[in-house]
């Protein structure tokens, strides 16, 4: 009994020092988000090394198309921890369970429609986004090779997110770690040794994912308080527990959908620029991911902070955090940034060698990377304003200025100045406006006691 109450308290962001609380929480997602950027970078390397300039064009360009089909799925989840948070800080712990078996029976729902519907349209889309001739067949394999395994990254990010709900990121990152290390092997000896093609790379990544999501099955099961132990038995949908996870989520998941949609866009007008525009931008993604890792923490950190603290009606402490995490996030973000600016030709090289890529790649991240603060300013809001359940504001926000206006501007700028780098610009642009909106709310708007009516 006290061992389990000592476990609690440890995973509790109502209580203790804000910024220690905060940082103990961020910095494993940190670390996570590390390993997980290496998980996904590994194929590229290995790819571009082995097997050449079109299978790393047909596996870099790959994060688009991914997230335009797992991103509805993941934004549902994103709100399932918000509610599970909430119960958690307002020590509801009966809700607490409802909340978290319902989370885990939309998961295998969603997992299987996935798997069902990126083996069956991958090809389609990747014709659609004009997807290089001499690229698509290779594309093709790997991405219906990748969606077959759809269950395992659904379901990991659902047992992560439960796991974050509850302020436990250390375990989510000792998985990871494992995970990513079984999946570089697997990408050395299936397409380094063994000489197989990309579909291997896919293969290789399925496997290693479903390692994690079992690891983390195992944590739920076995090793958790009983405020959130998971009981297989007890997996089912609640109606009304399901209606509310959705309503949190949905705002979420169709903001990841439509900004995933507009990055498809996006690659549909490089692909048009040819395989070494593809391969090199493909590369760049890859190396930007790095960069992603103090936003995405702190994002995610916020959210949970935020979702507690409101539960537990601790309104100031919630204030103070969302100020701190801001902060921590813009800056750690912006070093990111300046530092792969002044290396990126070096590390566009040790994904391929060939002088178009590392042109390509190097101009799309000296145009972006210096605005990483605006980013992660816009990610940072976002999170603590789906913490505070007002997850509709950052999904209009983002919908108007990373969608449609992102569109737009492409689809005229690149018609009277037909040079790629008026593409890069488009975020830097987006990203401009979408924090003055988001700073004005976050200022003028009573976003807490907001919650308090709710």
């Amino acid at each position: 009994m006290d061992t389990t109450q000592k476990k609690t308290q440890t995973t509790r962001m109502t209580e203790g020092t804000i910024w220690k609380q905060i940082l103990a929480f961020a910095f494993p997602i940190f670390l996570g988000n590390l390993f997980q950027q290496l998980y996904n970078t590994a194929d590229s390397l290995i790819v571009g090394n082995f097997l050449g300039s079109n299978a790393l064009a047909a596996v870099s360009s790959s994060g688009n198309l991914i997230f335009l089909m797992v991103g509805f799925f993941n934004g549902i989840a994103m709100g399932a921890g918000v509610v599970i948070a909430r119960y958690y800080g307002a020590k509801e712990n009966r809700e607490v369970q409802r909340a978290v078996h319902t989370t885990i029976a939309f998961g295998i729902a969603a997992g299987m429609l996935l798997t069902v519907a990126g083996t069956i349209l991958t090809s389609r889309i990747l014709v659609w986004m004009g997807t290089p001739a001499d690229v698509l067949p290779e594309s093709a394999v790997y991405f219906r090779i990748y969606f077959m395994g759809s269950l395992s990254f659904v379901m990991y990010n659902i047992f992560v997110g439960i796991l974050q709900s509850v302020g436990d990121s250390r375990h989510p990152l000792v998985y990871l770690i494992v995970s990513s290390v079984i999946n570089i092997l697997l990408d050395l000896l299936f397409v380094g040794v063994m000489g197989f093609g990309v579909g291997a790379a896919a293969l290789a990544t399925i496997l290693s994912q479903f390692l994690s999501a079992l690891l983390c099955l195992y944590q739920l099961l076995y090793k958790s308080p009983e405020e959130y132990r998971v009981s297989l038995r007890a997996i089912r949908f609640d109606p009304p527990m399901l209606r509310q996870i959705i309503s949190n989520g949905l705002p979420a998941g169709f903001q990841n959908s439509i900004i995933a949609f507009a990055n498809v866009i996006v690659q549909s007008n490089i692909n048009k620029f040819g395989k070494m525009a593809v391969a090199g931008c493909g590369v760049y993604s890859k190396i930007e991911g790095f960069g992603f890792l103090p936003i995405t923490c702190f994002a995610l950190a916020m959210t949970t902070f935020i979702s507690q603290n409101l539960g537990a009606k601790q309104y100031e402490r919630a204030k103070k955090g969302a100020r701190f995490g801001i902060l921590c996030s813009i800056c750690m973000a912006e070093l990111v940034g300046i530092l792969i600016y002044l290396t990126i030709p070096a590390l566009v090289r040790a994904f391929n060698r060939t002088p178009e890529v590392i042109t390509y790649g190097t101009a799309q991240a000296r145009t972006v990377t210096l605005f990483y603060f605006l980013l992660a300013f816009s990610h940072c809001i976002a999170g603590i304003l789906r913490g505070a359940g007002k997850a509709s504001v950052p999904m209009i926000t983002m919908l108007c200025f990373w969608c449609i206006l992102r569109v737009s501007y492409i689809t005229v700028i690149v018609r009277i100045i037909p040079s790629i780098r008026m593409i890069f610009w488009a975020y830097p642009l987006t990203w401009t406006l979408s924090s003055i909106v988001f700073l004005i709310y976050f200022l003028k708007a009573d976003w807490v006691h907001g919650f308090e009516k709710k």
